[in-house]
C-alpha cells in the first residue's frame, strides 16, 4: 500500500513540531524549564516510547514529525548535510537518530511515521544557509540549491526506506519562485528509498485543497481550523488530506495556532469533523505540541480520545 492510500485507511493522525525553536527555547512551554542546551543533549531527553504509547492510547493511526525547520538543526545524523554545511557530527545534526528511534517505538503499535521537511533549508543560519545557496529574502530559488537540499533528504530516504510512509515538504511557495523543475529533485529523493512513499509540497494556506506539484501523492492541506470538507477523495489525482492545529491562538484569533497549548475545538467537534471528512474521502492530521521529554498535554489528549472512526 502506498503512503497516500495508507493515510486514507488510517483516517487521522497527529503532527508534532519537535524543533530547536520550541523544545530548546526557554520561552516556549514545551521546553519544560530546561533552558537552552546543545541540540544533541536536548534530543536525548525525548522518550519515543512514551510518545508512541500516548498516541496509541488516543487511537492515532500515524505521526508526522519534523526533521527540521528554518535553522541548522536536524533530528538525525546526515553525512551529506555535514559535508555541504561544513559541520561536524553533532554540531547541527543530532547525534541521536530520533527518526530511527521513533520508527522502533511507533512500530510496536502499528503507528506509521511520516516526516516533515522544508523547501527553504537552513536559511535562518547565515553561514550554512549560504553554503546551501538559499538565504533571506528567500527569492529566486535555484535548481542548484534544490539539488543540494534534496541530496540531504535522499540520504534519509535511503536510510529509512519503507519505514517512512511519506513526506510533507513545507516552504515550496510560489513566493520563493519554486517551479515544477525545482521541486522535482525533492520528489525523486523521496522516492529513492521508498517508491511507495507519499510526497506533498506545500504552497501555503489556501481556501481549498490544491495539488501543487504535478506528481504529488496527497495534498498538504494546510488550514488554520477544522472546517473545510473536500468534494471528493482525490484532488487532480492526489489523496485529499487536511492539516490544522488544535491549540488556541495567542493573538485572540478564533482559529487555531501551530504548536500551541489549549483546545480550540472540542473532542466532540473533532470526532464529528474527522468522520465527516473521512466519509468524503479525506484524512485529517491534528497538530499538537509535544514537550521536550515526549509528554503531550492532557487536555489535548482528552480531546483526541473522542475521535472514533465510524
Amino acid at each position: 500500500m502506498n503512503g497516500a492510500e495508507n493515510l486514507y485507511k488510517k483516517g487521522w493522525g497527529v503532527f508534532n513540531h519537535y524543533l530547536y525553536g520550541t523544545v530548546n527555547n526557554p520561552s516556549h512551554p514545551a521546553n519544560m524549564g530546561r533552558g537552552e542546551t546543545d541540540w544533541s543533549s536536548c534530543t536525548e531527553e525525548l522518550d519515543t516510547d512514551l510518545m508512541a504509547s500516548q498516541l496509541h492510547e488516543v487511537g492515532a493511526g500515524y505521526l508526522f514529525f519534523t526533521v527540521m525547520q528554518g535553522n541548522k538543526y536536524m533530528a538525525a545524523p546526515n553525512k551529506t548535510y555535514d559535508e555541504i554545511a561544513g559541520t561536524v557530527p553533532g554540531e547541527a545534526c543530532s547525534e541521536r537518530d530520533l527518526i530511527a528511534d521513533l520508527i522502533r517505538s511507533l512500530d510496536k503499535y502499528g503507528i506509521d511515521l511520516y516526516l516533515y521537511y522544508t523547501g527553504d533549508g537552513p536559511y535562518a543560519d547565515e553561514i550554512i544557509g549560504g553554503r546551501f545557496g538559499f538565504l533571506p529574502p528567500r527569492k529566486n530559488v535555484s535548481l542548484e540549491f534544490s539539488k543540494k537540499w534534496a541530496a540531504v533528504l535522499e540520504e534519509y530516504s535511503l536510510r529509512y526506506r519503507d519505514k517512512v510512509k511519506g513526506w510533507w515538504v513545507d516552504g515550496c511557495y510560489d513566493y520563493f519562485d519554486y517551479t515544477q523543475e525545482t521541486l522535482e529533485p525533492y520528489f525523486n529523493a523521496i522516492k529513492a528509498g521508498n517508491p511507495d512513499a507519499a510526497a506533498a509540497f506545500n504552497n501555503g494556506v489556501k481556501e481549498t485543497l490544491i495539488k501543487h506539484y504535478k506528481d504529488e501523492d496527497f495534498t498538504c492541506g494546510e488550514f488554520n481550523d477544522f472546517v473545510y470538507i473536500p468534494e471528493s477523495r482525490y484532488i487532480n489525482g492526489a489523496q485529499a488530506h487536511i492539516l490544522a492545529p488544535l491549540g488556541k491562538s495567542t493573538s485572540g484569533s478564533s482559529q487555531g495556532e501551530w504548536c500551541r497549548l489549549g483546545v480550540n475545538r472540542s473532542g466532540e467537534y473533532l470526532n464529528n469533523y474527522v468522520n465527516k471528512l473521512n466519509k468524503a474521502g479525506g484524512a485529517v492530521t491534528v497538530d499538537i505540541p509535544v514537550r521536550r521529554d515526549g509528554r503531550y498535554y492532557p487536555d489535548q489528549l482528552a480531546a483526541l480520545k473522542h475521535i472514533v472512526i465510524e
